[in-house]
């Protein structure tokens, strides 16, 4: 065997071996030879070497093995190019014969060889012959006659004696793993985790190191340097004697620890020189390799020898702390640091999660909805989960599908879970903004309001004051009380978005509807409100009835008058707002939802109404039913409303002019924006403007004190979009609703897209749910067309997205590359939209090694 032979070459320094050619592991351990660690002899086989064998065309066994010497015992891995996509199992002890038993019983005992014999007849006849594993089931574990009677196992099954020939048996496993790779099953699995369909499988074959024998420490373990679940320092793994591969990992081994530890005995005081040398391998291979490395080793004899080294599997908060740690130490440079932690991973760390290490009784899963975990009583109303808050204790909130009427309870509970929606219901959005964990669309749950039940998927009833744990980062819902990891706020997350701004090149603002929703926002530094949805701030109990007499009120003076008592109401809210932003912009959506979403919907409510308003129960039964539409939400709503009860937006306008005179009288200058929802003409915003203005001018007449304000469009019509040119010259910026745009674009409910997106994603009808990655092919050439004709009517015309695309980071680069200015998402995904950003900006400027080390 020549070594310059790129497809079956000993792996040296300058061997041809790359990781598209011969795969990850390959490369991997060629970068150990380099630094010169102790790595046993090893041959690499390329894609195409392993796809011949697949095909039956084997290379010459006999060049194979010269380098491996008479007596060879060697150990066979998969490489694949993404050490991600897996691979067939390795093989170990290939070579062990009669002879070679003979001989390592005089080395390291009769009792270790015949264990290794054993071992290896058993996974050769199940995993390279595909014999029933059964065959072994009531043979005895060990000793001479467990080794005899696995032969003659393999004997009966086969008809033929176990293969003596170290060739053949190296053959029969490189045919065997090729062709696994190429299985029906395997392909599914690694597509599934994002590899190609032709991606092609490498062989490395190394000799075995042991671990086993009599004349000094031997074993086998694994080293890594970071917790795995933290990414703070801590050397962690484990050492078994006398073992093999990764037996010390196996559940109920004993295995010893390997620094000094007071549960128990450790590799560092059993063989302290040992230990020294591959605490020194690993810190070499952080700073030649770039990467937290966990290193497969095996000490025989005293000696070490490092077999392998794979990345550190690591949570979302690990990835960060060692990425910034790589950074900090001079390992890697700031931008590839950025670009090594997944922007959305980042919403993990922004709320409590469940100990990954701990048990999990699943009751049912739905739709991750909204990030982060907590564990509370169920309760079935908002009026239940307020009552819990008020007693103090933690509640989640079940319903078959949230409204604005359950704000009040959404604030009040620790999570929420319903039957229905989508990644943009109503649940969905409201508890990404409020930072509250959410499962929706939750199916395998039968719900039973009335009853204050939940029946879950094995049968077990769940009743309101049951406790259970909602993990809205996997949509999973748990039985009883999860043990929770905090949230990290820490300084490797601070270092990291301070980073993130250095190269963050658009606008990140936060939709916020609340001072606390605002008081997030700060937090996370964003750079101002891109939406604040006013209708929210009308749910409060004791503005609802207010509201509703507006509602009820019949002509245009007697709305005006309900309407004056809503006005401080409003105004003292812009205040709290603009004070907590601090001079930074707020863009006000004037008000949007149909008002039938303010009204009871049952008789019981029916009938609190009439008492409130002191009104016949059959006037309000008529006024609500008179309210009704067939498809509210195309309907009476926004600007329409707008324009047929003009005084609705008069008042919140003037609420917002006066509270920007007043915040500007204490802090910095404020430059309220004014948003008017689901435009699609021209004189819509024409007639807006008009109004607005007028009172803008009363409001400076009255308070003495001059002010400015930008007027904008919020573009959730396709009309709108084709029609931008015509708009644009009346709006100081045009704002695309994404969620109500791909709503209205697609033809789809985004409330009930959920029962079947799922169907759809899979078949390849769409490539992704268009409510959680912006389609930027149908509804992004719409925002295109709208930049485009806006832009060209009015060069200064700011551009951004406000629904719930603009925290995805697809999204974000397709805005980038479009010219817009800024994107607004929930507050608590501004630090994933700028990381997001920033890498956007980064990774065409990173050669494809800076993202993953193999």
């Amino acid at each position: 065997m020549k070594d310059t032979d790129p497809h079956i070459t000993r792996i040296t320094e300058t061997a041809p071996v790359a990781t598209n050619t011969h795969g990850g592991r390959a490369k991997c351990l060629q970068r150990l030879v380099r630094l010169s660690l102790p790595v046993p002899l090893t041959v690499a086989l390329s894609f195409r070497a392993v796809n011949d064998i697949a095909e039956g065309r084997l290379p010459s066994m006999a060049d194979l093995l010269e380098p491996f010497g008479e007596h060879p015992l060697l150990c066979v891995r998969p490489s694949s190019e993404d050490p991600d996509w897996g691979g067939p199992s390795a093989v170990l002890n290939i070579g062990m014969n009669d002879a070679t038993h003979a001989r390592l019983s005089a080395q390291i005992g009769e009792e270790a060889a015949t264990a290794l014999y054993k071992s290896f007849v058993r996974t050769y006849s199940v995993h390279v012959e595909r014999l029933d594993p059964d065959m072994f089931e009531d043979l005895p574990p060990s000793g001479p006659e467990a080794l005899a009677l696995s032969l003659r196992a393999y004997r009966e099954e086969t008809e033929e004696e176990f293969p003596q020939d170290p060739a053949v048996q190296l053959a029969a496993v490189l045919k065997s793993m090729a062709r696994a790779w190429r299985g029906t099953t395997a392909r599914l699995l690694r597509q599934a985790k994002g590899a190609p369909a032709d991606a092609g499988l490498g062989l490395v074959v190394q000799e075995m190191a042991l671990g086993l024998g009599k004349d000094g420490e031997c074993g086998s373990g694994v080293m890594q340097l970071v917790s795995s679940t933290s990414g703070k320092p801590r050397i962690t793994g484990r050492y078994l004697s006398q073992s093999q591969h990764r037996e010390a990992l196996r559940e109920g081994s004993r295995a010893l620890y390997l620094a000094r530890d007071e549960r128990g005995p450790s590799l560092q005081e059993l063989a302290p020189e040992a230990y020294d040398r591959l605490v020194e391998y690993c810190q070499l291979m952080r700073f030649r390799l770039r990467e937290e490395m966990q290193a497969e080793f095996t000490i025989e004899n005293g000696n070490v020898h490092v077999l392998d080294a794979l990345r550190v599997s690591r949570s979302p908060r690990a990835a960060l702390r060692i990425a910034v740690a790589l950074a900090q130490d001079g390992v890697i440079p700031r931008d590839e640091a950025l670009c090594r932690v997944e922007s959305r991973a980042l919403n993990e760390m922004l709320h409590h999660q469940i100990d990954p290490e701990a048990p999990r009784d699943v009751l049912a899963t739905g739709i991750a909805a909204s990030p982060g975990a907590a564990t509370g009583k169920l309760v079935f109303s908002a009026a239940a989960a307020q009552a819990g808050k008020a007693r103090g204790e933690a509640t989640v909130l079940v319903r078959r599908e949230t409204g604005p009427e359950d704000i009040r309870g959404m604030h009040a509970a620790v999570a929420v879970v319903t039957e229905r929606g989508g990644m943009t219901s109503h649940a969905a959005v409201i508890g990404r903004g409020l930072g509250l964990p959410s499962v929706v669309g939750c199916s395998e749950l039968s719900f039973d309001v009335k009853k204050e039940r939940l029946r879950a998927r094995d049968g077990r009833m769940l009743k309101a004051g049951d406790i259970v744990t909602v993990d809205g980062s996997s949509g999973d819902i748990l039985a009883g009380a999860a043990p929770l990891i905090e949230a990290a706020h820490d300084e490797a997350f601070q270092a990291m978005m301070a980073w993130a701004w250095e190269y963050c090149d658009i606008g990140i603002r936060a939709n916020a509807d609340t001072p606390a929703d605002a008081e997030v926002a700060r937090r996370f530094d964003a750079q101002g409100i891109g939406l604040c949805r006013t209708e929210h701030m009308f749910f409060d109990a004791g503005r609802l009835t207010v509201m509703r007499e507006m509602i009820f009120a019949d002509v245009a003076a007697d709305r005006r008058a309900v309407l004056d008592r809503l006005l401080p109401m409003q105004r003292a809210d812009f205040i709290e707002l603009f004070r907590i932003m601090q001079g930074k912009p707020v863009c006000i959506r004037l008000f949007d939802p149909p008002l039938h979403e303010f009204l009871p919907s049952d008789r019981a409510g029916l009938r609190e109404l009439a008492e409130a308003l002191s009104l016949p129960l059959s006037d309000v039964t008529r006024r609500v039913e008179a309210l009704s539409e067939y498809n509210p939400m195309l309907g009476m709503r926004g600007v329409r409303l707008g324009i047929t009860m003009p005084e609705i937006y008069e008042m919140q306008a003037r609420a917002i002019f006066e509270a920007t005179v007043e915040a500007s009288r204490e802090g910095d200058p404020v430059v309220a924006e004014i948003m008017i929802p689901l435009v699609s003409a021209k004189r819509e915003v024409e007639m807006v403007k008009t109004r607005v203005d007028a009172v803008a001018a009363a409001v400076r007449n009255e308070t003495g004190r001059d002010f400015t304000y930008r007027l904008g469009v919020m573009v959730e019509t396709p009309r709108a979009a084709l029609k931008a040119g015509d708009i644009a010259p009346h709006a100081a910026f045009l704002s695309f609703g994404t969620n109500d745009l791909t709503q209205m674009t697609y033809g789809l409910s985004r409330d009930d897209a959920g029962k079947f997106m799922s169907d759809y994603v899979k078949q390849g009808v769409f490539p992704e749910d268009p409510f959680h990655t912006l389609d930027t092919d149908g509804v992004g050439e719409l925002l295109m067309i709208g930049a485009e004709r806006g832009r060209a009517a009015r060069p200064d015309l700011i551009l951004s997205i406000c629904g719930e695309h603009g925290g995805n980071a697809e999204s974000i680069a397709f805005c980038r590359s479009a010219g817009f200015d800024y994107v607004s998402c929930s507050p608590f995904r501004v630090p994933v939209a700028r990381l997001a950003a920033a890498q956007a900006r980064i990774r065409p400027t990173l050669p494809p090694r800076a993202f993953k080390t193999s």
